[in-house]
């Protein structure tokens, strides 16, 4: 029986995830570990909408905030040296990462 390993991406800002992507994919040509991924998941989009005016009199004119969560999916077989690397990669503040591990 395999262990598999399902790595879980997410972050605001795309460019830090992509490199971090790109960091996994890296290790797993090195180890000749089969992978799949990174797969792009939905954009969540978290709008918020406020008057510019604090007293709320005046023109009704709107200030219009969204913030965008990018996340990505990558499975790949978990042997002991990938996973060690991927415990030593350097990952941005702003990117979190869940790793689940399960029997194939």
């Amino acid at each position: 029986m395999a262990q598999v390993a399902r790595i879980k991406l997410t972050s605001t800002n795309l460019e830090n995830l992509n490199q971090v992507c790109k960091e996994i994919r890296d290790i797993t040509e090195k180890t000749g570990v089969r992978a799949k991924g990174p797969q792009p998941l939905p954009t969540k989009k978290l709008k918020v909408v406020t008057r510019k005016a604090p007293s709320g009199q005046g023109t009704h004119t709107f200030d219009r905030w969204e913030m965008r969560i990018h996340r990505r999916l990558i499975d790949l077989d978990a042997d002991d040296r990938t996973m060690r690397q991927l415990m030593r990669l350097k990952v941005p503040e702003d990117v979190f990462i869940e790793v689940k591990l399960s029997v194939r």
